[in-house]
């Protein structure tokens, strides 16, 4: 008898009847002889709402009391579903994080999974109960509750199906699959029926919200198939996996991220070290640092441009200035108005060409490039923000349609 952990997202159980919905996509599941474990989200807008809940009371929370406060969200999705499925006539059994065995590090808001002690939940599943589990959180160290950050209960349900060596894990959200393009907003975007972990990680982490990229790397170290479904629309998804199908298709997909701020720093020193002394600053204040960009030295300087999340802007440009006198610069500029846009696929690496098709395109879309970066499988722009859906647009027409 195989085991199939299911994970379903806050749209997916934002109300009543979508709950009733998801019960029966679980219990059907069940009835065809598998084991079940059901991985879910806070309802809808919840951890949003409690969020805001939160600054009424403290804008300056502490991390712990936050975790203690956002736990809440999965703790009422849990219970409610298991009481949806039991109101269907089927055993069933909630856990939170820590019932379930998850065991984190100590970083309150952004915990990573060290272990999963199986005990209890091997002992609800020989007793033939579905689990549904709380994802987005765990226990530390010091008994404490914790949660896992963005796209957190993707993580839980991979971890959970690679402890328990599960058949699969289905990842159940409001779209029906892994698309070439966002489909809302552009209309020839193709379903795909296969992806490789590789592409899914680089389009995830480039901008693509179907999947955390956190779950993709994990499901890939641990070779846990994932497929991605809809709860609302039952037809076949896109399996994720290690090795798909060879096919034709030069990239697998255009995404776009605007989660991101460009920064210049002019005049910096044109000397041994002074890049090392920026970016290792950059990385005690915990930026994350993405493309890089710098300068031909002149007159004794060169110019230093790089990317950061948006959300990490502030203490990027606080660590800059603390040590502008160290490495000599003259301007530190802040752009927050930039988009990346990246195109992915596996067979980029064998075929040239495919970086002049898309500046191309770009060109013929009358959009500027400022920075550019590039790997084995995908290419990424710097671009003006407010150009960012007509480059995918563009981009997707010169690759796909």
């Amino acid at each position: 008898m195989s085991l199939i952990v299911q994970k379903f997202g806050g749209t997916s159980v934002a109300n009543a009847d979508r709950v009733r919905n998801v019960a029966r996509i679980v219990t059907d599941t069940y009835r065809q002889g598998h084991d079940v474990i059901v991985v879910v989200s806070a309802q809808g807008d919840t951890t949003d709402d409690l969020i805001e809940k939160a600054n009424e009371i403290n804008p300056k929370a502490s991390k712990r009391e936050m975790d203690m406060l956002l736990a809440a969200g999965e703790e009422i999705s849990i219970s409610l579903l298991a009481m949806a499925i039991e109101s269907l006539g089927f055993p069933v059994v909630s856990m939170l994080g820590w019932q379930a065995g998850f065991q984190t590090t100590s970083v309150n808001g952004n915990a990573r999974i060290k272990r999963i002690d199986t005990d209890r939940l091997r002992e609800a599943l020989d007793k033939r109960n579905i689990v549904v589990v709380a994802g987005f959180q765990g226990i530390n160290r010091f008994g404490d509750i914790s949660t896992l950050g963005r796209g957190g209960s993707d993580t839980s349900a991979v971890a959970l199906a690679a402890a328990l060596q599960a058949e699969c894990c289905q990842i159940y959200t409001d779209v029906d699959g892994v698309y070439t393009a966002d489909p809302r907003k552009v209309k020839n975007a193709r379903k795909l029926e296969e992806i490789t972990y590789d592409e899914m990680l680089e389009l995830a982490t480039l901008g693509a919200q179907v999947l955390h990229n956190r779950s993709v790397e994990m499901a890939k170290k641990y070779n846990v198939d994932l497929e991605v479904r809809s709860s609302l629309d039952p037809v076949e998804g896109t399996k994720v996996k290690e090795v798909v199908n060879v096919e034709k298709m030069l990239i697998k997909g255009v995404t776009r991220d605007n989660n991101i701020a460009r920064i210049s720093i002019v005049g910096v020193k044109d000397q041994p070290g002074i890049a090392f002394k920026i970016f290792s600053r950059l990385a005690g204040a915990q930026v994350n640092v993405d493309i890089i960009l710098q300068s031909i030295g002149r007159d004794g300087t060169k110019d230093i441009a790089f990317t950061v999340p948006q959300s990490q802007g502030e203490a990027a440009m606080n660590a800059i200035k603390d040590m502008a006198e160290i490495v000599g610069c003259k301007h530190v500029h802040y752009h927050d108005n930039v988009s990346k846009v990246s195109v992915v696929g596996a067979g980029m690496e064998s075929n040239p060409g495919v970086a002049a098709r898309m500046f191309e395109a770009l060109y013929d879309a009358d959009i500027n490039i400022q920075m550019i970066s590039t790997s084995e499988i995908k290419i990424s722009v710097i671009i003006n923000r407010d150009m960012a859906d007509r480059a995918v647009a563009a981009i997707h027409d010169a690759f796909i349609s």
